[in-house]
């Protein structure tokens, strides 16, 4: 069991969260239960993962988690990307994001890496 809190890939997604639900804030009051939605939700997935993973017995558990928070955090690139696409972003808002977002799933590729060597 690893204590979640002391990694700095959870406290990075953590901070993401807060990002998105601020970037999300002003989208369109019609996609409250679309985009906007799926955007925190999938933002959402990556810490609690993390979290989940770092509470099972095994490496191989924990390293799984990891992976789906690597799955989320693909989702929320991609409806990043939509959002730019709809103009619900800003350009230089979308690559804060991105970039963000770049570095969280690097981190978590290495813990992966780190949990299965």
């Amino acid at each position: 069991m690893h204590d979640y809190r002391r990694l700095d890939v959870w406290r990075r997604s953590r901070h993401l969260v807060l990002e998105i639900y601020n970037a999300t804030y002003d989208f369109p009051a019609d996609e409250r239960f679309g985009l906007t939605r799926q955007l925190r939700r999938a933002a959402v997935s990556i810490p609690s993962n993390i979290a989940e993973g770092a509470g099972r017995a095994s490496p191989g558990d924990f390293g799984r988690f990891i992976r789906m928070a690597i799955g989320s955090a693909c989702e929320v690139e991609t409806q990043l990307d939509l959002s730019l696409d709809l103009s619900f972003l800003a350009s230089d808002q979308h690559r804060q994001l991105l970039q963000e977002l770049g570095d969280i799933r690097a981190m978590l590729h290495g813990l992966e890496r780190s949990l299965t060597s």
